[in-house]
């Protein structure tokens, strides 16, 4: 049971857009470390995702949520101005998810009401 009030003072929660913005593929260390496999990646360069609460979006990668999931909580919580400046657009970050031999960039940036 919530105190009287105890509503209003909840902390304001911002959307986060994640966008996959561009795909590197290094095929020399493919071919010289990983072995042969069938499916890898089911991310598209411009596909979107809205995170909500700092949670998961459904479809989006587990390994690639791993590598944004401190930057998506920050932003959700209203925090910014990541490495003192980083980013031009405060309220964002660019992140690469974490396989070295086709990594994705996603832009993630807390969305204004």
């Amino acid at each position: 049971m919530y105190a009287k009030g105890m509503e209003e003072n909840k902390m304001k929660m911002y959307q986060v857009c994640i966008t996959a913005v561009r795909q590197t593929v290094y095929h020399d260390l493919m071919a010289q470390y990983e072995n042969p496999i069938e499916h890898t990646c089911d991310v598209r360069q411009g596909q979107q995702w809205v995170s909500i609460d700092g949670k998961r979006p459904e479809g989006l990668c587990l390994s690639a949520w791993e590598s944004m999931r401190p930057f998506v909580e920050a932003l959700a919580k209203g925090e910014g101005n990541f490495f003192d400046g980083w980013m031009k657009n405060p309220m964002s970050a660019m992140i690469s998810c974490n396989d070295g031999f086709r990594p994705f960039s996603f832009y993630i940036e807390a969305m204004q009401e």
